[in-house]
């Protein structure tokens, strides 16, 4: 049986990159996909996808900055499923790479607004679901940026320091739950995003998205039981945080 086999997945900014290839990966083991994305050709791609591989998705064509639209999803899992096993949050935005104060306000904002408020309130939509499954996973992409705060990479560098602090949080208030959530670093990725912050590097030279889903799929399977850390995708680990020294 696959490992998936019954549980039911969402998965954000499903349409291209590492939603992707995640959503397609979680359906190969047998989890129904509701996937998220803003791009309805994506979504429908996808869709296609998943179906010649014999298995089975829900599209919610939809914008992450329509924070109403957040909530009802919720409320629509929860009419027709009655809980959520998965959840992988990796819709995102780069924003523009330049210096701290050349960023537009209006790029500023969009940034955190995606990728801050969004997944915060994705995971105030769909906790009530993780928690009624049996085994609840939740993953929260990041990036390395998050800790390294490179020159130049301001607005995604602190959005993405802003969502693990959310998901360590998150996952300390669940301890005592079932659900598992936990931080991933995909690394350096051939994704659309990645050329537009790097449009010099080669792209052949960096792994393909689908090899970065391929070791997320473990992660949420009932037996991984590893909870408030980070999963560098390169090193195929957890780590554990540490305070500053």
């Amino acid at each position: 049986m696959a490992s998936l086999e019954g549980r039911i997945a969402l998965v954000t900014g499903a349409s291209r990159g590492i939603g992707y290839f995640t959503a397609l990966a979680l359906a190969r083991e047998g989890a129904h996909v509701i996937a998220v994305a803003r791009t309805s050709g994506g979504l429908e791609e996808l869709d296609d996808a998943i179906r010649a591989d014999g298995g089975s998705a829900t599209l919610v064509p939809m914008d992450l900055t329509d924070m109403p639209a957040i909530d009802r999803l919720g409320g629509a899992i929860n009419e027709r499923w009655g809980k959520l096993d998965i959840l992988v949050a990796n819709a995102a935005v780069l924003g523009t790479i330049s210096p701290v104060g050349h960023v537009e306000a209006k790029v500023f904002e969009k940034v955190m607004t995606v990728n801050v408020t969004a997944t915060w309130r994705v995971i105030r939509s769909v906790e009530p679901l993780l928690v009624k499954s049996d085994a609840g996973r939740a993953l929260i992409l990041s990036s390395g940026v998050a800790h390294t705060a490179r020159a130049f990479w301001g607005p995604y560098a602190a959005s993405k320091a802003a969502v693990e602090t959310l998901a360590r949080v998150w996952a300390a208030e669940t301890s005592k739950t079932a659900l598992k959530v936990n931080s991933v670093d995909p690394g350096a990725t051939r994704t659309a995003m990645r050329a537009q912050a790097v449009p010099g590097e080669n792209p052949e030279a960096l792994p393909h998205p689908s090899e970065v889903a391929a070791k997320l799929v473990p992660l949420c399977e009932p037996g991984c039981a590893v909870s408030g850390k980070l999963f560098r995708v390169t090193e195929n680990r957890f780590f554990d945080y540490r305070l500053p020294e």
